[in-house]
């Protein structure tokens, strides 16, 4: 098993996935449609994590796997009920929370965490935690069925992805002890039953949901099909690379949760037995 020894060793074809309490890095250039080469898993399990025994449980369905801070940290949630940061080098826990319906989540400037959750015993929303204080929500602001969030660090806003509608905040007063959001925009989506959100460049995203794939437009605030997916329905997570015309996805297949990746240009599909697979997240560049 390879241990990573910095940022410089992620390379642009690893991938992030996850599913029942473990974490994987695939190298995608070594798929050939029936094998995968695995450079670094993760358990939630693992005694040397640094995680209570009594939360653990919380992170049995993993949601997404994101590659954060350069890639040398992996932020991850748990619809059952948590949020982790982990350092890839050491293995080693940063931060967490207890997080119910935790779907999706981004690193924020300021050592802070904004998590889009679903089913919260207060409702649905949009909550930031920070690093040094996770026990602490110190903003918090209803969304339905939260399962996306994107920060845009050359716009310097967050996007946040419900069930019906898109929304673009700003942060407020961030170097101060009382942080805020400012809701900017909102637009309805096309489509019902919001899944994922996933950055393209720092002008479009990609929008799957329960009927489709939609471009969005972050300039002219529209929503486009996106045609590579046009017919295919169900989509978990999608990522896409327009230099290389690189496409990743995930859907549901028998069940809600998914064990297959697709990654297209070139055409392949790969199976994963041991994991039920939610969300797929390559490296950033």
């Amino acid at each position: 098993m390879l241990i990573l020894t910095g940022c410089s060793s992620v390379e642009k074809n690893w991938l992030a996935v996850c599913g029942d309490g473990e974490v994987k890095i695939l190298d995608m250039s070594a798929s050939d449609g029936t094998q995968i080469k695995e450079v670094w898993s993760w358990s939630k399990d693992d005694p040397e994590a640094g995680l209570p025994e009594g939360y653990v449980r919380y992170l049995h369905h993993l949601d997404e796997c994101k590659f954060v801070d350069g890639n040398s940290k992996l932020l991850l949630t748990a619809s059952g009920g948590g949020m982790v940061l982990l350092d890839i080098k050491t293995k080693k826990v940063i931060t967490y929370a207890k997080v119910p319906m935790a779907h999706s989540a981004d690193l924020l400037p300021g050592g802070r965490i904004a998590v889009a959750l679903s089913t919260h015993e207060a409702g649905n929303a949009l909550e930031v935690y920070d690093i040094d204080a996770p026990e602490k929500t110190i903003i918090r602001d209803s969304l339905y069925s939260g399962h996306g969030v994107v920060w845009n660090a050359r716009r310097q806003s967050l996007y946040a992805l419900g069930y019906k509608e898109l929304r673009e905040y700003k942060l407020e007063n961030w170097d101060s002890e009382t942080p805020s959001l400012k809701m900017v925009a909102q637009w309805e989506i096309p489509m019902r039953s919001g899944h994922d959100l996933s950055p393209v460049d720092d002008s479009r995203m990609l929008v799957s949901a329960h009927e489709g794939v939609m471009w969005f437009d972050v300039e002219n605030c529209e929503f486009i099909p996106f045609e590579p997916l046009k017919d295919v329905v169900n989509v978990k997570s999608v990522n896409y690379d327009p230099t290389t015309a690189r496409l990743i996805f995930t859907k549901g297949e028998i069940s809600w949760w998914t064990h297959n990746i697709y990654q297209q240009n070139p055409d392949k599909t790969v199976t994963i037995d041991s994991l039920n697979i939610y969300k797929a997240r390559p490296a950033r560049f």
